[in-house]
C-alpha cells in the first residue's frame, strides 16, 4: 500500500472517530472515556497480534522508545484529545489536532533530517492559517447542534487540543526508528495502547474527580467506545504508523490532517445544516497547504 494512501486512510478513520466519540466523551468525561476505550482496544488488538506473532518483530532495544511513545502520544495525547472534544466538539477539535502536521514536519526535520523545502514551509503556514480560520470564523447555521456546541470556556479547550497535537507528533515520531527497523505497525500500536491503558487505570489512584466517570457506563456508550476504538486507534493509528514507516513522516502527517476536511460533509449529513463559509475556507486553505507540501516533497 502506498504510504500516502495509508495516511489518507488514517484521516478518514479519525474523522469518523470524532463523530462517534463526542457523545460518549461528554457523557463519561474525556479521561474516563479514553481509559475505557484504550482497555477495549488493547484487548482486541492483543487478540490479533499474539496469535500472529507480530510482537516478535519489535526488537528488544526498541521497547523503551515505544513505551515512552505510548505514554506521550496516547496516554497524554489521546486524553487531551478527547477532553478537548468533550469541550469543543469534533470539528473544532479536528482542526486544532491538524496542527500536529506542521509540528511533525519541523520535528522530523530536526530529529531525522527529513527535508523541509520552501514549498513545505509555506504549506505548513497555509495549514496553520486554515486551522485558525476554521476555529475563529466558522460560525455557521449548525452551531446550535449538540455536535457543534462548546462546553465551558473556549480557550482551555483550544490549549488542550494543541497539547494533544504536540503529543501526537512527538509520540508517533518516537516510534519511527522501530518501524523503520521492521517492527509491525499493528504490534507497535498494540504496545502503545497497552501502556496507555495501564497508565490511565493507574491514574484512578489519584484523588481527582476529573479522572472518574461522570456517569455510569451503559451498553450504548460501551458500543460507541468499542467502535471508535477499532476505527480510530486500531485502524487509524496503525495506518499512520505504516505511513511513517514507509515514507516521509512530515508528508504522511500532513495528509492525515485532511480529517477536518472529511468531517465537514459528515457533519452536514448529521446536522442537516451546511457548514459556514469560514469552515469551507479554512478547509480549502488546509488542502492547498497539503498540496504545496506534497509538491515540495515530490519536486
Amino acid at each position: 500500500m502506498p504510504y500516502e494512501l495509508a495516511a489518507l486512510g488514517s484521516a478518514l478513520c479519525w474523522s469518523l472517530t470524532g463523530i462517534i466519540s463526542t457523545a460518549p466523551a461528554r457523557y463519561l468525561g474525556g479521561i474516563a472515556y479514553t481509559r475505557i476505550r484504550m482497555l477495549i482496544v488493547f484487548v482486541l488488538m492483543m487478540a490479533w497480534v499474539v496469535p500472529t506473532g507480530a510482537l516478535a518483530t519489535i526488537g528488544a532495544d526498541a521497547w523503551p522508545a515505544i513505551i515512552l511513545s505510548g505514554l506521550i502520544g496516547i496516554f497524554v495525547g489521546d486524553t487531551a484529545l478527547f477532553t478537548a472534544m468533550a469541550r469543543l466538539g469534533p470539528r473544532r477539535t479536528g482542526v486544532l489536532f491538524a496542527t500536529n502536521a506542521p509540528m511533525t514536519v519541523v520535528i522530523a526535520w530536526i530529529w531525522f533530517g527529513e527535508s523541509l523545502g520552501p514549498y513545505e514551509i509555506f504549506g505548513c503556514a497555509a495549514v496553520a492559517a486554515g486551522v485558525s480560520i476554521a476555529i475563529f470564523y466558522a460560525r455557521g447555521a449548525g452551531a446550535g447542534h449538540a455536535l457543534e456546541t462548546v462546553q465551558g470556556t473556549l480557550w482551555p479547550g483550544v490549549l488542550i487540543g494543541l497539547l494533544a497535537a504536540l503529543c501526537q507528533a512527538v509520540g508517533a515520531l518516537m516510534a519511527k526508528p522501530a518501524l523503520m527497523s521492521g517492527a509491525d505497525p499493528v504490534a507497535v500500536t498494540a504496545v502503545r495502547v497497552g501502556v496507555s491503558a495501564l497508565a490511565l487505570h493507574a491514574s484512578l489512584l489519584l484523588p481527582l474527580a476529573v479522572i472518574h466517570p461522570r456517569n455510569a457506563l451503559n451498553v450504548d456508550m460501551f458500543l460507541r467506545a468499542t467502535l471508535a476504538g477499532i476505527i480510530g486507534m486500531a485502524m487509524g493509528m496503525s495506518l499512520l504508523l505504516y505511513a511513517f514507516a514507509h515514507g516521509n513522516a512530515g508528508i504522511a502527517s500532513i495528509l492525515s490532517t485532511t480529517s477536518p476536511v472529511m468531517v465537514l460533509p459528515l457533519l452536514w449529513v448529521i446536522t442537516r445544516q451546511r457548514p459556514s463559509a469560514g469552515a469551507w475556507i479554512g478547509a480549502v486553505i488546509c488542502v492547498a497547504g497539503t498540496g504545496l507540501i506534497l509538491g515540495g516533497g515530490r519536486g
